[in-house]
């Protein structure tokens, strides 16, 4: 089981957005695939399957032990996807973390998952916490979205710092562009940089879309509500490099 994180230290920068439509192409290659929404706002659940089956359940009775993890998952919202919903409690997901460094509640939750599930997608919500550092000790990559303006790029050399600090695995994190307008002049200078700006850069660049924001009205992914778009694509390449990296790229994904 291979788990993949998406994050970013604010909002409105397509993380969830990532997130969801990587889950369903995950699901449409066959790898069996689980996105918990970790996320209190819920976004993720909606995006992927509409307001209507997102009800979620508290997090305290998952992370005491009370309920296994099944019981908080929604099967098959695709053939091969399942979710594990938001709930409001998720706001105290902190809060309910032991704080201790020698143990990661997060790992011992997934861990009965590891033989049905090839691939978990990790929606984290904003900002720095306790959570986000279980979530980089137990990912296999971070792919954090960046907007190319330099107020984002120095977010992303702070949050670079705070994974040095405390070494929670730098190599792990992957950048990559969200929201690219090219009708901007800093978006093409700094896209055009990416090599320049990052250690290991995604030639993958998600533009800004009306067809993103639709997502949120129709509670679908891209590959479902309009494939032949510009983003469609550029997310199947991301897939295609985050597939590569985490099983090889002469290995399929199972």
């Amino acid at each position: 089981m291979r788990i993949v994180a998406f994050y970013s230290p604010k909002g409105g920068v397509g993380k969830t957005a990532s997130a969801v439509n990587i889950a369903y192409l995950a699901n449409a290659g066959n790898c069996s695939t689980l996105l918990w929404d970790l996320d209190p706002q819920g976004a993720a659940s909606f995006y992927l399957s509409g307001a209507s089956r997102t009800k979620g359940r508290k997090i305290s009775k998952l992370l005491d032990g009370r309920l296994p993890i099944a019981d908080f998952i929604e099967e098959n919202v695709y053939p091969n996807l399942d979710l594990l919903p938001s709930h409001p409690s998720f706001r105290n997901f902190d809060i309910k973390l032991e704080d201790d460094d020698r143990t990661n509640p997060l790992k011992t939750i997934l861990g009965p998952l590891s033989e049905d599930t090839s691939l978990v997608v990790l929606d984290c919500p904003p900002g720095q916490s306790r959570l986000t550092e279980q979530v980089l000790k137990i990912a296999d990559l971070v792919y954090v979205p960046l907007v190319p303006t330099w107020l984002s790029l120095n977010s992303w050399y702070q949050f670079q710092d705070l994974v040095k600090d405390k070494k929670l695995g730098l190599k792990k994190l992957r950048p990559f562009f969200t929201l690219v307008d090219r009708r901007k002049k800093l978006h093409r200078e700094l896209t055009e940089k990416s090599a320049e700006l990052f250690d290991r850069p995604s030639k993958a660049m998600i533009p800004y879309s009306s067809a993103v924001e639709r997502m949120g009205e129709e509670g679908l992914p891209l590959e479902v509500l309009s494939p032949r778009s510009t983003p469609a694509a550029a997310y199947r390449q991301l897939w295609s490099e985050m597939k590569a990296e985490l099983w090889g790229k002469n290995t399929r994904a199972k």
